[in-house]
């Protein structure tokens, strides 16, 4: 029996997905083997790759003068990666919000002059800074954001005013929400919160920054090395691209990306309408900067927050414990999440706080 899984990453995959992939793992398509054996240079791969490529090029309207890489490192490695290959005159400006926001700016700072240009730091992230009050430098390469925060909650609601070159980590809402590429120079994502297994991470940058990498950037983390080479300049993670191309086939079936946002804005209102109507449950993110695929949550105390995780866990609603740094609940319904998988969570709550009042 499955259960509900609102685990932040890696994440719950779509069961039609999950069942194509267990029915080609022996034998894919009339080869004979697994696709996690055969080479990344041959015909029934290579095929794989363009698809994926193809597909993500579709559902996010993806224009002709971006490349689109498929790499390994997780998102983490990108923080080293996207200095390495932006900067030009030696500076950029982050916007702080949260945990892995803070990473890619401390990463950063190896590489060249950073400086932090908005930060919602002091009231422990809980919001998005306003961007008609941020300021940048003169004469930066990029302004670095992080679309949504995993960890927090919180989301990009309006987007930074610049003329710098605008990167953002997706990591936690690619694919869940219509956004428009051409305002961002450069989009990273790790893939295992919302499209696939771990081990792969999707960059799609905007070819006239290619060409540019520092002398000192290696060779697996240059763009126009991966563009040149259809992201295929070593063995890159097969089964990862593979599981991709299974879930952008099934984003399309269900109507795209603009589908699948409405089904996410349901999922989510359905949670925070719950848990802003209950005198038990709180959720501290500003109203107007809440994630639609994050939703991190506190009952009373953390006597009861522990034991709200352990009962939901026993009633197969797992991996609901809050970050680290943070305590409490958190409930990732990203796309797979089925709507019925929030309704059994709204369920739970409300039978936990009858029981605990």
């Amino acid at each position: 029996m499955r259960v509900y899984n609102f685990a932040a990453g890696p994440s719950t995959l779509p069961v039609s997905v999950l069942e194509q992939a267990q029915k080609e793992l022996l034998d894919y398509q009339g080869t004979g083997m697994s696709i996690v054996e055969m080479s990344h240079r041959g015909k029934p791969f290579m095929a794989v790759n363009a698809e994926a490529n193809q597909l993500l090029r579709e559902l996010m309207n993806i224009p002709d003068d971006y490349s689109v890489l498929f790499v390994q490192g997780g998102a983490s490695q990108q923080f080293a990666a996207v200095p390495l290959n932006l900067l030009k005159n030696g500076k950029a400006d982050y916007i702080l919000t949260g945990n892995f926001a803070q990473k890619a700016y401390e990463e950063g700072l190896k590489y060249g002059d950073m400086a932090v240009a908005g930060s919602s730091k002091e009231d422990k992230y809980t919001y998005i800074p306003d961007m008609k009050s941020i300021s940048f430098r003169d004469g930066i390469d990029y302004v670095h954001t992080t679309y949504n925060n995993t960890i927090y909650g919180t989301r990009y609601t309006e987007l930074p005013k610049t003329d710098a070159t605008l990167v953002t980590d997706m990591s936690s809402c690619i694919l869940s929400e219509e956004v428009d590429v051409k305002k961002f120079g450069l989009i990273y994502a790790g893939a295992q919160k919302n499209i696939a297994p771990a081990g792969l991470t999707i960059v799609i940058v905007r070819k006239d920054l290619l060409g540019n990498a520092s002398p000192i950037c290696p060779t697996m983390l240059n763009y126009a090395i991966q563009d040149k080479n259809d992201s295929l300049y070593n063995t890159p993670p097969c089964f990862p691209i593979y599981m991709s191309l299974l879930v952008f086939r099934w984003l399309k079936n269900l109507g795209g990306v603009k589908a699948i946002q409405q089904i996410n804005e349901q999922k989510a209102a359905m949670l925070y309408d719950f848990i802003d109507n209950s005198s038990f449950y709180k959720n501290k993110v500003a109203k107007k900067d809440r994630s639609i695929m994050n939703v991190p949550f506190v009952s009373p105390s953390e006597e009861l927050d522990a034991k709200f995780v352990a009962e939901a866990t026993k009633a197969g609603l797992v991996s609901l414990k809050g970050h680290r740094v943070t305590g409490g609940m958190r409930a990732s319904i990203y796309n797979a999440m089925p709507i019925e998988g929030v309704k059994a969570l709204i369920d739970f709550m409300k039978k936990f706080e009858m029981e605990n009042k």
